[in-house]
């Protein structure tokens, strides 16, 4: 029992110290069905309509975090996610083939940064 509660403690200080050096998001990326269907900036509100051959989705920034907000759906799970604010994070509609990500700074695809995936 000792244990497994030791293995458990170590776990959950490995998912707590990620949580915490995980970098701020900068830039929401929104992809439709594999291609980019626009990137906004975090620091700015907005309201953004997504509308694909598969339905419609609502996706708002208010404080820095970006929460999609309606979505026609049937199971609506991207409208009930929690609202995202870091790299790395990322809001699903498949109905819709909708994924929203944030990115960092360097992330973002109208930057060169002069490296390819493979070198990066």
């Amino acid at each position: 029992m000792i244990l497994i509660s030791a293995f458990l403690l170590i776990g959950l200080a490995g998912l707590l110290l990620f949580a915490a050096w995980r970098d701020e998001g900068e830039f929401v990326r929104v992809t439709v069905d594999g291609t980019v269907f626009g990137e906004y900036p975090l620091d700015r509100d907005d309201v953004i309509d997504i509308e694909t051959g598969e339905g419609t989705n609502t996706l708002t920034i208010v404080d820095g975090q970006a929460d999609m907000t309606e979505a026609d759906c049937p199971d609506k799970i991207c409208v009930d996610h929690i609202a995202i604010s870091r790299a790395g994070e990322s809001i699903v509609c498949l109905p819709h083939r909708i994924v929203v990500e944030i990115i960092a700074g360097e992330g973002r695809e109208d930057q060169d940064t002069g490296y390819d995936g493979i070198t990066r």
